[in-house]
């Protein structure tokens, strides 16, 4: 993940965690009876587990996204890196032959002089 995405995931935490404590705190001031507020505490429990799952599931579409670009890049230089791994291979053998044949003239103009 990248910093602005910790910073969206750090938000989200610190908006959840108040949300949090102001609703206890609410809940504990509240005029109202306990089975009442026993439910509310329930009701609230799973509105922030249903919210909680959705958070969850963007983490970890971000993140496979994030993996799957990561392996498309490394595919990707692994192609350049065959690519220029050949074509350095073609320019070494072409330099061999060039200097070969470069060799078989020159002995044949020796073997001329002194033939």
């Amino acid at each position: 993940m990248d910093e602005r995405d910790d910073n969206v995931m750090a938000g989200a935490l610190l908006v959840l965690a108040g949300a949090i404590l102001g609703a206890g705190a609410a809940l504990l001031v509240a005029p109202q009876s306990g089975r009442r507020t026993r439910r509310d505490i329930a009701r609230y429990a799973r509105k922030a587990s249903r919210k909680l799952e959705g958070v969850a599931g963007e983490v970890a579409d971000s993140v496979e996204g994030m993996a799957d670009a990561v392996e498309e890049k490394a595919e990707e230089l692994l192609e350049r890196g065959k690519d220029l791994s050949q074509e350095s291979r073609e320019a070494v053998l072409a330099a061999l032959n060039d200097g070969q044949e470069r060799l078989v003239r020159q002995r044949d103009r020796l073997a001329k002089l002194f033939g």
